[in-house]
């Protein structure tokens, strides 16, 4: 076989024949499949633990998204988010930690939407979350946003600020816990370090502005975006280390006089064990220790780091860096740059930077101050940057805005140097005032002649502005004043004083200010005040002006009345403090003025609130004199209950402290209190209503408001029981008062007097007056007084009313049964001291006079006088009047059955009277 032959038989080909199958090759792949039904229902079941948003995507699935490599699903989650937490609040609570650190960790995003959404996320989330929740996990959100403020992208350092906007709205305590780290944040947004040759061995490495052409905006705007924040941040940290009792070192240290909140005292109470009372050597609410010694503050054991700006060191490396960065922002905003002719004249963004500026340098001045040694640190400041300043700052001095805008109507203004703001709300004289409070605070009083030239010019500003007439905000007016009284304390002489002083008055001398711009100025007049009256215990030289003020402010009290009671209060504490200095033009106007400031009407004591009303009661103590027509009024405001019964009765002592009956030892001022005009305020008030309102009571008739009986010519008129309750508590008062005068007899005799002239003959007469009546006649009573005829039979038609209202009040009626205790003890006390009083009264019970309806009342008054133990000698005195009643009583009812009140009394008088040794046996006929 030949070759060719056995080639084609290795390859010989298969001849396939039709209708057969195709065999199967020895490699081939089986691609046969089956299928069957997965049943899922658990997993298309929606979560019932976790809540779900539109999109059906709970909290773990958005959180995870927030991973996503798609800006697009990253930007749809934190809508979500916000979607998701709005709508189940509860859910930030269980998820706090994650949501946090999520929302933290794309504050670098790439992408700006992204970042934008984050930041409107974090906004809603500030609003909901509180500090105390956020605080564990607020060092990694610091850690994320000191990430974006120093990112390389332009962007994301633009897009930092807003979140730190937010941050230091909601949470600014927090944020300035690290404050280093922040503020060399901030430096390296504007600047950059100084690398050189020159520099390189030097320690500290200086710092200079930086230019980035690849912002979209000019550097002179992202500065001022910034600077405007390191204020804010600055302002938070300054915020955070002037709590209350720093605050109050501070005052002390200023004025050692300051003015401390008193302690209240009441002196009941001490009687009767039931408050202490804690004595400090300062007078204070603090006690004050004398020792060298100090204790060491926390902060001391603390690193540099960690103390943040209240290191005086970390204070001190700051400014050295900050400084000369604002100088050399200062110097580019100047207007010698662009328009040296134009002097003063600013660009509006131009200004805005001056102004963050001045106002960084103005908190940071403000720190120094927190320090122990504040003088060596105003030292420091002075000799490194006084130079600068009044180069830099105080070349063009003072600043105003340049109008840009050519065709505008001019508005009226009085001043268009002081105008207070422009267009765009730029303040260009708080811009000027807070240059003036700056340079101020590096001079004293032992460089006034180096620094007289600079200080004159700030001097004339200030003059000129207080005195230009313009509105001036709160702002504006308390940068002003502070710059004043520094000027004062450096120049402490009438000369340079008395012109500020003076021009302060003209602005408060404008009407229409407001109360913030009114407070200012009253403190700022107050603290002057109390300066100089420490001054001039050594050297009688008064400010003329400043008497002026203090004389105004009663006249002023009296017209704001109810206008606007804090402005109220703080006119009181000034009045106070220099009625209590003896002010001779203060207590002149005072006294001028009392009667309209206690009218009972409209005054001012019955106008404001009860702690506005202590006070002012407390000023009657020092008013040089008080007629009978001021004693009429503060007795009307006694009894007419507009203020409390406790503070009537202060005013009350305060009056028997001023009167010759006080029982000083020293010689009290000359006719202060007439003694008459006395005792005629303490009988209108023991009285309780006036003559013209007893007259109108008069003509009342029946009830509710009248008691009558027939067996007594005096009707009651029947108090509301809030006006009796306050009338009972004065009644008290008024008649301690009168048993401490030394003449017993004599007092008496003057209070019947004024009985028996005002009282006796009229008809109505109201409850609490007749129970008053007999509560002083009771407390005045001695062996030694004389009592006329009229006052016997009137004090017995009033016991008899009184007990016959008693006796007759339904048990329905509580408001009038609350009076029955104090109406019932004056009348017993009283028939129990005078036996002719009780006797008057049983004669006046002539049954045979009254109706059927008023027996049974008569026969249980009888009952009750007969079983009172402190009546009961009296009454069998009285026997045969008594017996003679029960007779005509039975006359009255013979031929009726005998009643259960009838059998009563003749058990009570057999009992009581019939069984005595002395009784007559007439009575047993009666039975």
């Amino acid at each position: 076989m030949t070759k060719k032959r056995k080639r084609q038989e290795d390859f010989q080909k298969v001849k396939l024949k039709v209708g057969k199958k195709k065999p199967k090759l020895e490699n081939a792949t089986d691609t046969t499949f089956k299928t069957k039904a997965i049943q899922i229902p658990e997993q298309l079941k929606e979560d019932g633990v976790l809540p779900t948003q539109n999109r059906k995507l709970n909290i773990k699935d958005l959180l995870s998204q927030m991973h996503h490599y798609s800006p697009g699903v990253k930007h749809n989650a934190l809508l979500g988010l916000k979607e998701l937490l709005s709508q189940y609040p509860f859910v930030i609570d269980a998820h706090l930690s994650s949501i946090i650190s999520e929302v933290a960790a794309v504050f670098t995003d790439k992408d700006s939407s992204v970042r934008g959404a984050a930041v409107h996320l974090l906004q809603f989330l500030a609003s909901k979350i509180r500090a105390e929740q956020i605080a564990p996990f607020f060092p990694l959100v610091s850690a994320h946003l000191s990430s974006a403020m120093t990112h390389i992208s332009e962007g994301i350092q633009e897009d930092s600020l807003k979140v730190l906007d937010v941050l230091l709205e909601a949470y600014p305590a927090l944020l300035t816990d690290r404050s280093i780290i922040l503020l060399k944040n901030f430096v390296e947004l504007i600047s950059h370090q100084q690398l050189s040759k020159r520099l390189k061995s030097r320690d500290k490495l200086s710092w200079m502005l930086s230019v980035n052409p690849n912002r979209r905006v000019t550097s002179q705007q992202w500065r001022l975006n910034v600077l405007a924040r390191l204020k804010k941040f600055l302002q938070a940290v300054v915020d955070a280390s002037s709590d209350t009792e720093d605050e109050g070192l501070q005052e002390q240290k200023d004025n050692s006089h300051s003015v401390r909140n008193p302690i209240y005292i009441s002196w009941k109470l001490h009687a009767n064990n039931q408050q202490h009372i804690q004595l400090f050597e300062s007078g204070g609410l603090r006690p004050k220790i004398n020792s060298s010694f100090r204790l060491r503050s926390l902060t001391s054991v603390m690193d540099s780091a960690e103390k943040g700006l209240s290191s005086a060191e970390n204070l001190k490396g700051f400014i050295e860096i900050i400084i000369p960065l604002l100088i050399e922002c200062w110097i580019e905003a100047s207007p010698a740059q662009s328009a040296p002719i134009l002097g003063n004249l600013l660009e509006s963004e131009s200004q805005q930077l001056m102004q963050q500026v001045l106002s960084i340098i103005h908190l940071l001045w403000k720190l120094t101050k927190r320090h122990d040694e504040t003088y060596k640190m105003e030292l420091w400041l002075r000799m490194n940057y006084l130079v600068d300043f009044k180069h830099h700052f105080m070349r063009h001095f003072p600043y105003s805005l340049q109008d840009s805008v050519k065709h505008k109507k001019k508005e009226p203004c009085k001043s268009s140097r002081n105008c207070m703001k422009s267009s765009n709300n730029i303040d260009h004289l708080l811009l000027n005032l807070t240059l003036c409070d700056i340079m101020v605070s590096l001079a004293s009083t032992s460089t006034l002649q180096t620094d007289s030239g600079w200080l004159d010019m700030i001097r004339k500003f200030v003059t000129d502005t207080l005195q230009d007439g313009s509105k001036l905000n709160s702002k504006q007016v308390n940068r002003l004043l502070g710059v004043t009284w520094r000027l004062m304390q450096i120049q402490q002489n009438k000369v340079a004083t008395e012109p500020l002083i003076k021009a302060v008055y003209m602005l408060y001398q404008q009407r229409n200010l407001l109360f913030p711009v009114r407070t200012l100025l009253l403190k700022f007049f107050s603290r002057v005040y109390q300066k100089e009256d420490l001054r001039t215990q050594r050297i009688r030289s008064r400010s003329k002006v400043l008497s002026r003020w203090l004389a105004g402010l009663p006249q002023q009290l009296a017209l704001l009345g109810l206008r606007n009671p804090e402005l109220s209060n703080q006119l009181i504490d000034i009045i106070h403090s220099a009625a209590s200095r003896s002010n001779k033009e203060l207590l002149q106007s005072l006294q001028a003025t009392a009667a309209r400031i206690y009218d009972p009407l409209e005054g001012t004591l019955v106008l404001l609130p009860a702690e506005a009303q202590r006070r002012l009661v407390q000023l009657v103590y020092f008013l040089p004199c008080l007629p009978a027509s001021l004693l009429a009024c503060l007795s009307r405001c006694c009894i007419m209950g507009r203020m409390s019964s406790d503070l009537a009765a202060t005013l009350i002592s305060i009056l028997h402290m001023r009167s010759s009956f006080a029982g000083w030892k020293c010689q009290v001022q000359d006719n202060s209190v007439n003694d008459v005009d006395y005792f005629s305020f303490l009988f209108s008030t023991l009285i309780g209503f006036s003559r013209e309102e007893l007259t109108s009571l008069q003509g009342i008739r029946g009830k509710p408001h009248i008691s009558q009986t027939q067996l007594s010519p005096i009707r009651l008129y029947l108090t509301d029981l809030d006006q009796f309750l306050h009338h009972w508590a004065v009644t008290e008062v008024i008649c301690h008062s009168l048993s401490t005068i030394p003449s017993q007899s004599q007092c008496f005799d003057i209070l019947q007097t004024g009985i028996c002239k005002y009282l006796v003959g009229l008809v109505v007469i109201p409850d609490s007056t007749a129970g008053s009546v007999l509560c002083a006649i009771n407390k005045l009573l001695d062996q030694a007084c004389i009592i006329s005829e009229n006052l016997h039979r009137f004090l017995a038609s009033c016991c008899y009313s009184l007990l016959y209202f008693l006796l007759t009040i339904d048990r329905e009626d509580a408001e009038h049964l609350q009076k029955r205790d104090m109406l019932w003890g004056s009348c017993i006390s009283a028939l129990a001291l005078l036996p002719r009083l009780l006797r008057l009264m049983l004669q006046s019970l002539q049954v045979s006079r009254i109706c059927r309806e008023e027996l049974p009342v008569v026969a249980q008054l009888l009952r009750l006088l007969m079983q009172h133990g402190q009546l009961r000698s009296h009454m069998i005195t009285n026997e045969f009047l008594v017996q003679q009643i029960i007779k005509d009583i039975m006359t009255l009812k013979s031929g009726e059955v005998q009643e259960q009140w009838l059998t009563d009394l003749h058990y009570c008088f057999n009992i009581y009277l019939a069984s005595h040794p002395q009784t007559p046996g007439p009575i047993n006929t009666v039975y």
